[in-house]
């Protein structure tokens, strides 16, 4: 896998927009002409991305608006909460859904990613106590006729406009026109008129995602009209400019929402701002044969005696929403706190926050974490996410984080392919969704912490961050193993042994103990860093930088004319003085002294990886040295063993790692260049 609400922040942040209109001025601002450009008559589907000039796309909304007869900002409003206007090269999302307007057609997407069949490791991550109940295979999603209305709207639009399927998946312009369609349609059925007003269409939109309560249903007309209000504009993925001009005096008809005749999730019990749609599907506390339980662990957090949550996990389920419901109510299954659907960004909580979810295959950041799964169901991992995911993803993060005391920053907030093994053993077993495509720049200025300079040239620290648009390091695997996947944007960057893109990658003895070099396999981890992540540096050659990583010095390119950092300086460990080297840890467990009676001790493994003695690795945090025992069904078993032992979170490869206070000195990032 995987007090009061702040302000909802539903349109980007003011430092992306400037970045935006700054691609925007070096390629020349799209003409308001633009919108006054006759339609393309009849059924033209000539590809947007091919044709002439940059404000194609921008020319294909218009059409499809007189086409259609619906507003052209609505159009624009609604396209950009599902995909930003990029087309992705005709990639299908993680739900199956393609092109601009995001036309879902979940049985094609499959078909093409063949099923996922990958072995699942454990995801409580304990070995005092193995989940006795795995599965051997990740869910599928259910067979085509069992596919839900949102994820099969690509066949309507199909109906509906007289394209091909191929063409509304393959063709921007087509797509667009499928998606007026599908809103044209919608308002006809709600008994409105074709209106000019875009006021009038706020039921229309509402029903776009197929929604299947009011609130749901509301709030995403209710992000489209936010977005048409404040107007937008950005450079695409494919190199077209779009433009949006805001309309300030536009207001919300959340009356026409009622036509739609759907019904109000209970939000009873639900940990979530009340500007989001939220209900609670709860995961069960069970008892199975003899003393085995599941899905998850009763706890008091952040109450004494349990532990603070410290971690946010970020997940993709590898499986359609109704699958994931179907799966947390499995008490012989795993659990996660939250699911986030892609299309409209409603969200389910499963575990509240104080109880332990096993998701993370790491126990130590199980027990002082939060996992939030995101829809998910392709199994080729260079599928894309909705524009309403992540803003609600990101509003759900930033509530959380307010609520527990959570630093918003990428120590603390982690994809599951952060997470550390536990041991030597469990390196090659943990997961690595969300993978190189999630795009943690866009998202953490959604949470309103961009990452921005923090230090200069001499700073000591960079904070990885390449234009995820224009950066597309090549990967392979995302299909079959070894083919190469289609170019996509990424915020991750690929770490080599030199200055040089034809030196070998820097290698990973937790992956591959023979030595053999990491691969460009969209699953392999072992050579690269990502967004947001600190690193200390280790030298500076001509257009490359090196940080230490993994116990070694590696290279990424960084061109002064397209940089894939910004600086940064903050405090850093290195080996206590006198110290060649010093064990890296996956946990930071108690000593065995800390252990009462009757309580088993935990042995305190290091992983199979060294801090060398002048290497310098960012620090994440401090942390106690804990253990949570839990294995009955009574809660009122469980017991948290605290040790004296400090450990420190550090940035030491893709994923975060863990060394002792006692083992380490911490200094100022910039102490080499003094």
């Amino acid at each position: 896998m995987r007090g009061s609400a702040p302000a909802p922040r539903t349109s980007p942040p003011r430092a992306r927009r400037r970045r935006d209109r700054r691609r925007l001025q070096t390629v020349g601002v799209v003409a308001s002409a633009a919108l006054l450009l006759p339609a393309l008559s009849g059924s033209s589907t000539a590809s947007a991305d091919e044709q002439p000039g940059p404000g194609a796309l921008q020319r294909a909304f218009v059409a499809a608006s007189a086409k259609y007869h619906v507003p052209a900002s609505v159009l624009l409003g609604v396209s950009y909460l599902q995909s930003r206007w990029n087309s992705h090269g005709g990639a299908p999302s993680v739900t199956g859904g393609y092109g601009p307007m995001h036309l879902t057609d979940a049985s094609a997407a499959l078909a093409a990613a063949g099923r996922h069949t990958d072995v699942l490791t454990d995801p409580r991550g304990d070995a005092a106590r193995p989940l006795a109940a795995v599965r051997s295979v990740r869910p599928e999603l259910p067979v085509p006729a069992e596919v839900p209305a949102r994820l099969r709207t690509l066949d309507r639009a199909a109906e509906l406009s007289g394209l091909s399927a191929e063409a509304l998946r393959q063709d921007a312009t087509a797509n667009v026109q499928g998606g007026a369609a599908l809103l044209a349609a919608a308002q006809r059925k709600l008994g409105l008129p074709l209106s000019t007003d875009p006021a009038d269409w706020f039921g229309a939109v509402a029903s776009y995602p197929d929604a299947t309560d009011s609130v749901s249903a509301g709030t995403f007309a209710h992000d489209v009209f936010e977005v048409i209000r404040s107007g937008e504009r950005r450079t695409t993925d494919a190199g077209q400019l779009v433009a949006l001009e805001p309309s300030p005096r536009l207001a919300d008809r959340a009356d026409l929402v009622r036509r739609l005749g759907l019904t109000a999730p209970s939000r009873d019990g639900v940990e979530c701002p009340r500007s989001l749609a939220c209900e609670s599907i709860p995961a069960p506390y069970q008892q199975l044969q003899g003393s085995d339980y599941g899905n998850h662990d009763v706890a008091d957090r952040p109450e004494k005696p349990s532990q603070k949550v410290r971690f946010i996990v970020i997940h993709d389920t590898e499986g359609s929403w109704e699958t994931s419901v179907r799966l947390i109510k499995d008490p012989t299954y795993v659990s996660w706190n939250y699911t986030v659907r892609s299309v409209d960004g409603h969200i389910a909580q499963h575990v509240p926050t104080k109880d332990v979810a096993w998701h993370a295959g790491n126990w130590y950041v199980n027990s002082a974490s939060v996992g939030i799964e995101h829809e998910g169901f392709l199994a080729q991992p260079d599928a894309w996410y909705t524009e309403e995911m992540y803003r609600k993803s990101a509003d759900l993060v930033r509530y959380l984080a307010d609520e527990l005391d959570i630093p918003l920053d990428r120590q603390h907030i982690l994809g599951h392919d952060n997470v550390p093994g536990t041991t030597t053993a469990t390196i090659r077993g943990m997961h690595t969704d969300p993978g190189p495509f999630w795009d943690w720049d866009h998202y953490f200025e959604l949470l309103g912490e961009p990452f921005y300079p923090t230090g200069g040239m001499f700073g000591g620290m960079v904070t990885i961050r390449p234009d995820y648009d224009v950066n597309t390091p090549p990967y392979t695997g995302c299909v079959e193993p070894g083919k190469p996947c289609a170019p996509h944007g990424s915020g991750a960057v690929r770490l080599h042994t030199a200055p040089s893109e034809d030196s070998p990658l820097v290698k990973d003895i937790g992956l591959r103990p023979d030595g053999s070099p990491s691969t460009t396999d969209v699953n392999d981890t072992g050579a690269r860093a990502s967004t947001g992540q600190q690193f200390a540096v280790a030298g500076r050659h001509g257009g490359w930088t090196a940080i230490w990583y993994l116990g070694q010095k590696a290279w990424f390119r960084n061109p002064w004319w397209q940089p894939t950092v910004v600086n940064a300086y903050g405090p850093v460990v290195t080996p206590r003085p006198g110290a060649a080297e010093v064990p890296v840890y996956g946990r930071a467990f108690p000593e065995k002294e800390a252990y009462p009676a009757g309580i088993p001790v935990q042995d305190v493994t290091p992983l199979p990886y060294k801090l060398l003695a002048g290497q310098t690795y960012a620090l994440g945090g401090r942390v106690p040295s804990e253990y949570l025992w839990s294995k009955t069904f009574d809660p009122a078993g469980h017991k948290v063993i605290r040790g004296k032992d400090v450990y420190y979170e550090i940035q030491f490869g893709h994923r975060v790692a863990f060394v002792k206070a006692d083992d380490v000195t911490v200094r100022p990032s910039d102490h080499w260049g003094r």
